[in-house]
This record gives structure tokens, C-alpha cells and sequence, in this order.
């Protein structure tokens, strides 16, 4: 598993706990003690997933809940609470959980549920139902291949489609000339390195106000390029 996480707990033994183990299944983990200190991350760095705790000092976890979901911020969170009552775990779902675990949990089950939560928020992006995505205001049809563009009307390759839709579907995450390979050709006759560069040329001109300066398609040095929305 290679998300990111924050996590949110001001139980320095539970905080260390789940990052040991979640570093394990080779995520990146950010510890949060206080509900205001994500607060202040959440919009600079991008999550694949929220680990709540319901009680915090400061803000609770529900009301930390409350304020992301209010801002329209749709990442999947987990809620953990050593409660037990019915109407915690009800009252957690309906202002916007995901998912819900109470203390004490074994890291097993907590794991089980990071995975599917993140594989459904993920899967739910991958393919919206109208299959249409937008690049600085350009409708591009993945299932049709037709798109809009700088050039007019016109329609991708398959390959081009494929190669658009991994990095749409990983935005903000830096991909290897080698993954890309691997995720789009498969085992395919796979082209060289500079067939990737000219793939991403022709996004830069087809979908960037200024291709020389791109702000969508971004290459990020010794490593390949990213997508950034």
C-alpha cells in the first residue's frame, strides 16, 4: 500500500502503534496530536485517508469531522473511539465516516479496513460514472477518447487515453518513466523513455494555456512527472 495517511490521535503509544505498522505496509504517515494541527495541513498536502480519533483535546474528532466535511473535503476518514455506546458510532457515520473501529482493535482488522476504504475512494475516482474528466476546462471523454483542446475537436489513441487516465487517476503523485511503462504498455512491446516525454509534449500542447510552462503536467526530476489538478 503506498497511501497517505493522517492520522489523529493524541495518544502518543496508539499514534506510534498505528504509524510502525502502517509504515510497514509501506504507507506514509503524518501524526497529528491535535485536530487543528491537520487543520493546517489539509489543504497543502494530499491525503488518500483520515484516521480520527473521536476524543481530542481542543476540537473533537467529530467536530474536526464536521468542519472537513463542511468544506466539501470528500476524503475517506476512519473514526476510532473507545466508546461503545450505539449512538457514538451512529452519530459519527451521519455527520460523514466512512468507516468506524473502536479501541482496542487489533492492527489486522485496522489495516483491513485502511485498504478497502482507500481502494473504494480511489476506484470511485478512477471511474466516474460519466466517464468525462476536465483539464483546464477541456472535456475529455475517456470512454470515447474525443476531447476538446487548444487544436480544436479531436480524438486520443488508446495509448494516449490510457497513459492521460493513470496520471489524472494518480494526481499529485510523482510516477516513474518505469511505472508508467509498466501501468499503461504492460506487456506490450514497450516503447523507449522519450516515447513517454513526447506523449506528454503533445498533453502539455494540447491541454496547458502555456506548454512551455506547464502547471498540469509537471516533470519532476530524476523521477518522471506528475499530474497536478
Amino acid at each position: 500500500m503506498d497511501y497517505r495517511i493522517a492520522v489523529v490521535e493524541d495518544d502518543e503509544l496508539i499514534s506510534s502503534m498505528l504509524e510502525l505498522n502502517l509504515e510497514k505496509c509501506g504507507c506514509i504517515v503524518f501524526s497529528y496530536e491535535k485536530a487543528e494541527e491537520l487543520l493546517k495541513d489539509i489543504h497543502k498536502k494530499k491525503y488518500d485517508l483520515l484516521i480520527l480519533d473521536i476524543m481530542l483535546p481542543g476540537i473533537s474528532g467529530v467536530e474536526l469531522l464536521k468542519k472537513i466535511r463542511s468544506e466539501n473535503i470528500n476524503i475517506p476518514v476512519l473514526m476510532m473511539t473507545a466508546k461503545t455506546d450505539l449512538k457514538s458510532k451512529i452519530n459519527s457515520l451521519n455527520i460523514g465516516a466512512d468507516d468506524y473501529i473502536q479501541k482496542p482493535f487489533s492492527m489486522e482488522e485496522l489495516i483491513a479496513r485502511v485498504g478497502a476504504l482507500v481502494r473504494r475512494s480511489r476506484g470511485e475516482r478512477m471511474i466516474p460514472s460519466s466517464r468525462i474528466t476536465v483539464i483546464n476546462g477541456f472535456r475529455i471523454n475517456l470512454e470515447s477518447r474525443e476531447c476538446e483542446s487548444n487544436s480544436g475537436k479531436l480524438v486520443l489513441s488508446e495509448k494516449e487515453i490510457r497513459f492521460l487516465e493513470f496520471l489524472v487517476m494518480n494526481s499529485g503523485e510523482p510516477q516513474k518513466r518505469a511505472d508508467i511503462l509498466e501501468e499503461v504498455w504492460g506487456m506490450d512491446v514497450s516503447p523507449t523513455p522519450r516515447t513517454i516525454d513526447n506523449f506528454i509534449l503533445k498533453f502539455r500542447k494540447l491541454f496547458e494555456k502555456d506548454s512551455s510552462n506547464p502547471v498540469h503536467f509537471i516533470s519532476v526530476r530524476n523521477k518522471g512527472y506528475c499530474y497536478m489538478d
